[in-house]
């Protein structure tokens, strides 16, 4: 029984172009490279961190040394210079107020002829006692004064310091990003590079692809295969049909 074969066939136009892709898909997968080719690298495009930037690290620094800001001693640093000027000073305005006031007490006394005696002796003591106590209590408020101001001014340091370091690591991280970007940029244009050839080879794939089969006339081969030789039996059935109807046609089988 003869069969037939049909061969769908692109158009002689596109029938190079398939020919020279398939060629280049067969020298990409066995390793060969076009021209200029030198290969992918993938260390070439490898994922980059970018480094800390300045600022950064400064406010890491500086951050380091806030702790000084936040112990015990902290207001030491804070307070004022003239602290124990002004502490003597004062001092020394209360201690002649006081002399003032012992002087009049005892003029007081000596006018009423009772300087000496041993009323006027304890009053003489109460006073230098409660003055003592007063003469402290200043002492007392004027060191006070001057630890509760350091600390406002340590605290707002502190504070400052702070504001300035988060400033400082938000632009620092903006930097930073920055130049991450500039590396993903970079990586991404050199991954690019690198697969070119196969990106080129998959537009054009995706171009041939687009392409039907059937847009494209067809060739229809016809083909008939030899038949089968005739078997041993088949032969001598044919030769003796033959010769028996050779034969009944002379009369020789009656």
């Amino acid at each position: 029984m003869a069969e037939t074969t049909t061969i769908t066939r692109p158009a002689p136009i596109i029938e190079g172009s398939l020919t020279a892709f398939l060629k280049s898909i067969d020298k990409l997968g066995a390793g060969a490279v076009p021209s200029g080719f030198a290969g992918i690298d993938p260390s070439k495009y490898a994922p980059k961190i970018a480094a800390e930037s300045q600022l950064q690290q400064d406010a890491r620094t500086a951050a380091g040394g806030l702790g000084a800001l936040t112990g015990p001693d902290a207001y030491k640093a804070y307070m004022s210079p003239y602290q124990q000027e002004v502490i003597d000073t004062t001092l020394s305005e209360f201690d002649r107020q006081q002399t003032i006031a012992d002087t009049a007490r005892r003029d007081r006394a000596i006018q009423a002829g009772a300087y000496g005696g041993g009323r006027e002796g304890v009053l003489a003591a109460e006073a230098a006692r409660g003055a003592a106590t007063n003469r402290a209590n200043l002492q007392a408020q004027l060191l006070a004064q001057g630890f509760q101001q350091a600390q406002a001014a340590a605290a707002q340091d502190l504070a400052a310091r702070q504001g300035l370091g988060q400033y400082q690591t938000q632009l620092g991280q903006s930097g930073q990003a920055q130049q991450q970007a500039i590396l993903d940029a970079a990586a991404a244009a050199e991954r690019e590079q690198q697969f070119q050839p196969f990106t080129q080879l998959g537009l054009i794939g995706q171009q041939l692809a687009q392409i039907q089969p059937g847009a494209f006339p067809t060739q229809t081969v016809g083909y008939a295969p030899p038949a089968a030789p005739a078997s041993p039996l088949a032969t001598a059935l044919g030769v003796g049909t033959g010769v028996a109807s050779i034969g009944s046609k002379l009369g020789l089988f009656g």
